[in-house]
């Protein structure tokens, strides 16, 4: 698939890149919610989302995202399953759900409905789905609380009960089919309250996307639905950067929006009416920014907290967007470059870290590439920061987080971004400066951080050069002085090439090459012109948070005050 051009890219521009701030939360907006979730334990907030019961649901939209077939056959014999994790859905405590917090999503978002339906036909799924949903009402239907009645899992709770009405609706039982139909009216009330409060971007986008869905399928929705469409496109315009990209750089959040939208399309579509210019724009820009860090064989890099993601659910999304589009090579906002030549895909990321406040799970990976050539992954990133649960335990998910996790300079084994708890991150990198451009039959990407400026004195300046068949890429990795701040005499530095699976390694007496062998039976030598090579263990996350084995390239150097140069050069052999 070839990649797309946009008019904003310009070869051979230079581009300075800036920490994207958008709108922070302010105080009063943050005492303002926190009133808001404290008001949900008192008659007032009973009041506020209780009214007139609907007899129906005006439509029930398709479902446009793929299931997950061994999940749904473990609900069919009495489990949940998710990420490695199992709990018996008969020794759920729906009020408590002591289990890792993407777990607690999974059940609060109904998630599981889909799960289920790929899995069993209508005839045996139905009884089990309002086994359960009846269950879940019991604990928290008038009772909203934290994290059930959270924006995002109320939305997607309402989406997906919505998309699996045939599922749900089918009981004779009119007490049970009552409590259905008022948790969708109680739920649109709660979003018509909660969207108009939330603080974070993402938030918005949910609950506004939840309270334009709401006025689709239920009766009397005129008002609701010109609130709503106006402060989605609003939301929207704050979370989106114009190429298409997310605030938190994030690819798994990308992915939910797009998710997200392809779900509230299928509203619009199941009432045949026109979908919104602004929606289909969204979606038009997403999926690009999306396939922008796909790999050669069509799966996901891993940044900002994502795992490997294999390309079969890449499709999948992108089939249930509805949009047909082809990769974004540049993306200055959304801070991701693609080169692809022949059978190879560069990655690199070239934008600074994403403000505190909009990270997901920040990663300290400025600079950071990775590089494929069909099929094989050969240089990556660890990945699966945000994948934590039962086999990634909080000090791993650390771990996966920090500089010497991504393909890229490591100095005095330190972080080029502050990492803080709860994903965020802070001091470090503030600006990248990026020039790409075209030269003789080959694409050059250089680019610098000043994240070790203020400790170390040093900017960290990166060329990669990949030829026009793919079948070299040649690095440079440069330690300059920075003119305000002084380093230290000499710092230890490491550069670090995570590789990818089933690749054999021969190194060379001097330390200065390594054979590659791949999976394929294809050749590829890797060379130092400074230094001398380590083989290191490492390891890489899939896209259902199980870690594998795998190794690393490592270059140790000690850097003068005066700066130092690395050069490298991985070439294919045939």
């Amino acid at each position: 698939m070839a990649e797309a051009d946009r008019p904003d890219e310009k070869t051979g521009a230079n581009a300075l890149v800036v920490r994207p701030t958008g709108r922070l939360e302010n105080l009063a907006a943050r005492v303002s919610l926190m009133l808001y979730q404290l008001s949900w334990r008192t008659p007032l907030h009973k009041m506020r989302i209780t009214g007139k019961l609907p007899m129906k649901l005006l439509a029930a939209p398709t479902n446009p995202l793929p299931g997950d077939e061994a999940r749904g056959t473990a609900i069919r014999i009495g489990k949940f399953l998710f990420q490695g994790m199992e709990q018996s859905i008969d020794a759920i405590d729906y009020e408590k759900l002591a289990l890792p917090p993407a777990f607690v999503e999974y059940i609060h978002r109904f998630d599981w409905l889909r799960d289920l339906a790929v899995a069993v036909n209508r005839g045996e799924g139905a009884p089990l789905a309002s086994s359960i949903a009846e269950k879940w009402l019991a604990a928290n239907g008038d009772r909203p609380r934290i994290p059930a009645w959270r924006i995002d899992n109320s939305a997607w709770r309402f989406l997906n009960m919505a998309s699996a009405a045939p599922y749900l609706l089918t009981s004779s039982d009119l007490i049970y089919r009552s409590k259905i139909l008022n948790h969708f009216a109680r739920t649109a009330r709660h979003l018509d309250q909660s969207a108009i409060r939330a603080t974070k971007p993402f938030d918005k986008v949910c609950g506004w996307t939840g309270v334009v869905a709401a006025s689709l399928l239920l009766p009397e929705g005129k008002a609701r639905r010109a609130m709503g469409e106006h402060s989605l496109e609003l939301a929207l315009a704050e979370l989106v950067f114009p190429d298409g990209g997310v605030l938190s750089r994030a690819p798994q959040q990308l992915m939910e929006l797009i998710a997200l939208l392809s779900m509230l399309r299928q509203c619009y579509i199941a009432r045949q009416e026109l979908v919104p210019e602004f929606l289909t724009d969204t979606l038009g820009r997403n999926i690009p920014a999306l396939l922008g860090l796909t790999h050669s064989d069509g799966g996901l890099g891993a940044w900002q907290g994502c795992g490997h993601i294999g390309p079969q659910k890449i499709e999948a999304l992108v089939e249930a967007s509805g949009v047909r589009a082809r990769p974004l090579r540049q993306a200055l906002d959304w801070g991701y470059q693609r080169v692809s030549a022949g059978q190879a895909v560069l990655l690199v990321d070239a934008g600074p870290p994403p403000h505190a406040k909009q990270a997901l799970v920040g990663c300290a990976s400025t600079l950071a590439f990775e590089f494929s050539f069909g099929k094989q992954r050969i240089i990556i990133n660890c990945g699966g920061a945000g994948l934590a649960g039962a086999s990634i335990p909080a000090a791993l998910a650390r771990g996966l987080r920090t500089t010497a996790a991504h393909s890229t300079l490591c100095l005095d084994d330190s972080n080029s971004t502050a990492l803080l708890a709860k994903g965020q991150l802070g001091a470090g990198v503030v600006d990248v400066e990026l020039e790409r451009r075209d030269i003789e039959k080959a694409t050059r990407i250089e680019a610098n951080h000043d994240g070790y400026a203020r400790a170390y004195g040093f900017i960290h300046n990166r060329v990669l050069i990949l030829r026009s068949d793919g079948m070299e890429l040649r690095g440079e990795d440069t330690l300059l002085p920075h003119a305000k701040y002084k380093g230290r005499e000499e710092v230890p530095a490491h550069l670090r090439f995570h590789l990818g699976p089933d690749i054999e390694l021969l190194l060379a007496e001097d330390k200065r090459s390594v054979m590659m062998r791949m999976e394929d039976g294809s050749n590829w030598t890797f060379l130092t012109a400074l230094g001398t090579i380590e083989v290191d263990e490492s390891l890489w996350v899939d896209e259902n948070g199980r870690p594998h084995p795998t190794r690393q390239l490592v270059i140790g150097v000690n850097a003068p005050k005066g700066g130092i140069t690395i050069g490298w050069a991985l070439k294919f052999l045939g």
